[in-house]
């Protein structure tokens, strides 16, 4: 499976650009961000002419996130971060392909910083590590993918210098993230590149396409079972130099999912012998069980026949009679 990742930054106006990405990359799976559009405007009949299902999560003029499998239907499991009712933002959605679990998510920016945008964003950030938690913790092979709107580390951008001040550098907002990946997921991108600087989005400013002055801030999380199949991770450039780009190119990571299944039947056969295991011991706890009381009550039945054998043979006392 190649699933990736892609703010499209305006799907109405951008999906000329989409379609003819997935035409040539063919992804299987894909979740795209910041879609601009509400439900009724989601271009449903094109992506589906492309060969792909989908379900969106739209909202007007900004925000929105859509899932799309080729060939296949998402079957959606969760709409919108738990943590906070009150939350209108459309960023999350989540949904079930192919045996794994995929949460598409669009983090605020948080700019300007400080300020009610930047606390909101690491508000959302923290009810996203509660819910992280929970995925892990369910057991179920996941992979959270997304523009996450934080550059990890100083060598995750071109030159961190003019972006001190940004929302995406602020120490809260990596402390956020690092805390994330403490949980035990696996950031695709900077394992397959431990030691070279990757870049997911250039701004539209000071020609930084053409100079390369990126930053990578669009990541797919794996848990440990789903990173343990990775086979290749990279970002599709070449989408950001075509006319009318989006400023994020897709990111993308290759899993073994053959390998899950097995390793999910290898689980299945295991707690399988382990429950016939259990099932002959409860067995033959139960056959020495019911063995031992039989014994108990066939020596019960002895005792009782000897104690009235006893006193039938014994002698009745002669009644003496006065004279």
């Amino acid at each position: 499976m190649k699933l990736a990742t892609f703010n499209i930054n305006g799907i109405r106006s951008r999906l000329p650009a989409l379609l003819a990405w997935l035409e040539r990359e063919a992804p299987d799976v894909v979740c795209l961000q910041e879609l601009k559009a509400p439900d009724a405007a989601f271009p449903a009949a094109e992506i589906d002419r492309a060969g792909y299902g989908a379900i969106w999560h739209g909202q007007a003029s900004w925000n929105g996130v859509a899932i799309l499998a080729r060939d296949a239907q998402p079957v959606e499991t969760r709409r919108g971060l738990p943590g906070d009712p009150d939350d209108t933002h459309s960023r999350y959605l989540e949904a079930a392909v192919d045996g794994l679990l995929i949460g598409c998510l669009y983090l605020p920016n948080g700019n300007p910083q400080p300020g009610p945008r930047f606390d909101y964003k690491l508000a959302w950030f923290e009810r996203l590590i509660v819910y992280a938690r929970k995925l892990l913790d369910s057991g179920h092979p996941v992979v959270l993918a997304g523009d996450y709107n934080v550059v990890p580390t100083d060598f995750d951008i071109y030159n961190p210098r003019s972006w001190l001040k940004d929302a995406l550098l602020q120490p809260e907002s990596r402390d956020c993230y690092a805390r994330l990946l403490a949980q035990g997921w696996t950031d695709s991108l900077r394992k397959r590149y431990p030691d070279e600087q990757i870049f997911t989005f250039w701004d539209y400013f000071r020609q930084h396409w053409e100079r390369n002055s990126g930053l990578r801030i669009d990541h797919l999380l794996l848990s440990p079972q789903v990173a343990a199949t990775m086979r290749n991770a990279g970002v599709d450039r070449w989408v950001r130099g075509e006319p009318h780009a989006s400023d994020h190119a897709p990111a993308w990571v290759e899993l073994d999912l053959e390998r899950l299944a097995g390793d999910a039947a290898e689980v299945a056969t295991k707690a399988s012998t382990n429950a016939t295991r259990a099932g002959e011991v409860k067995k033959t706890a139960l056959k020495k069980a019911a063995v031992k009381k039989a014994a108990v009550k066939k020596t019960a039945v002895k005792k009782t026949a000897v104690g009235k054998a006893s006193t039938a043979k014994r002698p009745t006392a002669s009644r003496k009679t006065g004279k």
